[in-house]
């Protein structure tokens, strides 16, 4: 018995080791962003790690269903399946270089001239020994809970419930403690530099500005992004010298986290803010709810303000100091709370205005920022009194709304880009196909949903583990990799990484949304007038501000 336990060892490490190098093969195929080797290696060694998991996991299985066991010796089996995964790997990183520009040709970035091979090779090994480590305390663990229960209990239901036991040490050890204690501690250190920090941008003096000296919300208390938003942005020179005509200066309120203890204390202070600089006076109100760091995306509000000749006015209140994935993964109800609370404040003294005098009210928001803004909008609540419309961009895969429209599509419209029902409420809008491209005029309320194919945080799916996503299916979008193939559990972590590293692609791709493509979906929401020569020529402003091609 203790012979056949041997050998069964060495076949668990075999099959491990092949799945690993299987795994670690398959992780150099495309996805959906380019990959640098510091993270192509790291997503290796991972999916090796798993790979070799699953192997270690199967084969334990087999040995305690008690099946057939190989007889002789596995020695030559070993050499040949091991010498034709490793071929399988070194084809697999002479591919590489090619997979990656599949995708880089098709976002007109300059093709790379190798994959490095062996600094990945190099990153991925680091990786896997590290996953493997892992592994082995896991297995240690799963053996003294088996041992400590065997006391207790028979011997292979101790093993079961040890499994279990390990399963949930090692959760509650990353989940519920390291990873709180990190994040906690990442929070506490984002907010005060985000507070301390100097950016070199002076207090506004205008009186009107969020910050200044008569403002109601302290310039320190902002942070950093909140200053930026409030002090960047088109003056109404500018906007009236694009036109030829008179403008008005766009107000931008903003409420940071250190500016109140509670989302309802920065709500409330929001408002305030808004009254004061007469926000509800202008033509139209925006309620931005920004992503995870606070960040307003520029392309966004810039081209609004252009298109408006300024006569706007735009609120945001932060919730966070973590990147969206990480907020969104890991403390998605404070946005939730913040962007509810400051929907209900503002609605609440908006719906209360002469209909015929009051600003039009939309909602806007940009990755997590779509999400928590999603949530705010309770249709029920607003039937009666609805707001004019929304454009949500890059909506994150968890978007309940987003993910029902998209589900109840026409059938003949791919996942990428559908088709609800008549569009006379709800159009999605990317690169090549404006939301105007509808037969149904709109309704009273519009909603936008701007996405690119492109996009991981659109489209990243954990069932992408065992089963297909329906965008990777023919057709595709137009900035998706034709080389990018579906491999059950690997695409799943190449999404993951993806997600991780969405905003690092240039503008117009993945998660970093164009100027231009905000411009049409403005236009579509807002009736915005624009003549074609016009439209053409506020484009080509933005693409040369934003460093793009015309």
């Amino acid at each position: 018995m203790r012979r056949l336990d041997k050998e069964m060892f060495r076949s668990l490490s075999l099959l491990g080791m092949i799945l690993g190098l299987i795994f670690f093969a398959a992780s150099l195929t495309p996805s959906l962003m380019p990959r640098s080797y510091l993270v192509q290696g790291a997503l290796s060694g991972i999916s090796a790690g798993v790979g070799y998991m699953i192997g270690t996991t199967l084969t334990w299985l087999w040995i305690y269903l008690q099946l057939p066991v190989p007889k002789g010796s596995l020695r030559p089996a070993r050499w040949s399946i091991g010498i034709a995964c490793l071929i399988l790997c070194l084809a697999a990183l002479w591919h590489a270089t090619s997979w990656q520009n599949s995708i880089r040709i098709l976002w007109k970035m300059p093709p790379i001239a190798s994959a490095d091979p062996y600094w990945l090779a190099a990153v991925a090994a680091a990786t896997f020994l590290v996953a493997l480590i892992v592994g082995r305390l896991f297995r240690i663990a799963c053996l003294l809970f088996s041992q400590w229960l065997s006391r207790m209990v028979p011997s292979r239901l101790s093993k079961v419930i040890g499994v279990l036991l390990a399963v949930a040490l090692f959760w509650s050890i990353g989940q519920g403690i390291l990873l709180r204690l990190a994040l906690d501690a990442a929070d506490a250190s984002f907010r005060q530099a985000d507070a301390l920090i100097e950016d070199d941008l002076p207090m506004p003096q205008a009186a009107v500005k969020t910050g200044s000296s008569a403002s109601l919300v302290a310039w320190q208390g902002l942070g950093r992004q909140g200053r930026h938003f409030v002090t960047s942005g088109p003056a109404a020179s500018e906007i009236s010298g694009f036109w030829n005509t008179p403008a008005k200066e766009p107000l931008r309120i903003y409420v940071g986290l250190n500016n109140a203890e509670t989302s309802k204390e920065r709500a409330a202070l929001a408002l305030k803010e808004m009254i004061r600089q007469g926000a509800f006076d202008r033509s139209m109100l925006v309620v931005i709810v920004p992503t995870g760091t606070g960040w307003i995306d520029p392309a966004a509000m810039d081209t609004l303000e252009y298109l408006q000749h300024g006569d706007v006015a735009s609120v945001a209140v932060q919730y966070s100091y973590l990147t969206s994935w990480m907020s969104l993964l890991f403390e998605p109800q404070q946005g939730e709370e913040t962007a509810i609370d400051l929907f209900d404040a503002v609605y609440g003294y908006w719906s209360k205005l002469p209909r015929d005098t009051r600003p039009k009210l939309y909602l806007h928001g940009l990755s997590l920022g779509a999400l928590n803004s999603q949530l705010s909008l309770d249709i029920y609540n607003v039937i009666g009194d609805p707001v004019n419309g929304a454009l949500w961009s890059g909506p994150p895969f968890r978007s309940a709304r987003w993910k029902a429209a998209t589900a109840a599509r026409s059938p003949d419209t791919p996942e990428w880009l559908p088709r609800f029902r008549d569009g006379s409420v709800i159009r999605f809008a990317n690169q090549e196909h404006a939301p105007d491209q509808f037969a149904a005029p709109w309704g009273p309320l519009r909603v936008i949903y701007l996405q690119y194919a492109s996009d991981p945080v659109v489209f990243f799916d954990a069932a992408s583990a065992y089963r297909e996503p329906e965008w990777m299916k023919a057709p595709r979008g137009p900035d998706v990799s034709p080389q990018l193939t579906w491999i059950p559990v690997v695409t799943m972590l190449q999404l993951l990484f993806d997600m991780m590293i969405a905003t690092t692609s240039p503008i117009g791709y993945g998660h970093i949304y164009a100027p231009q493509h905000y411009i049409d979906c403005w236009i579509s929401l807002t009736d915005a007038r624009i003549s074609p020569e016009d439209l053409t020529r506020l484009k080509s402003l933005f693409a040369s501000r934003f460093g793009m091609a015309n």
